[in-house]
């Protein structure tokens, strides 16, 4: 199965999670965020710059919980307001 381009708009939405958790890790280690999210450090690196704009659900849920944030917040980031999803649905 051919995966389909990711849309400007998705590529936008991935640069804004980045940014969250770039500010959320602020003087943490990358390779120490990383390891306790389960995850390589080049992948929380690709993540933080928007060069990998869609991780898995799984990835955000552990880095979430490494950073103490609530993926309540991720996804409001993400979708790009700051909307509880009860809100939203």
């Amino acid at each position: 199965m051919v995966r389909q381009p990711l849309t400007p708009e998705q590529i936008e939405a991935g640069r804004r999670l980045g940014t969250l958790l770039r500010r959320a890790r602020a003087e943490r280690d990358l390779a120490e965020v990383a390891q306790a999210a389960g995850i390589s450090p080049e992948t929380l690196r690709k993540i933080e710059t928007g060069r990998l704009p869609s991780p898995g659900f799984g990835t955000i849920v552990r880095l979430g919980e490494a950073l103490n944030l609530p993926v309540q917040e991720l996804a409001a980031t993400w979708r790009g307001n700051h909307l509880p999803l009860e809100a939203v649905s």
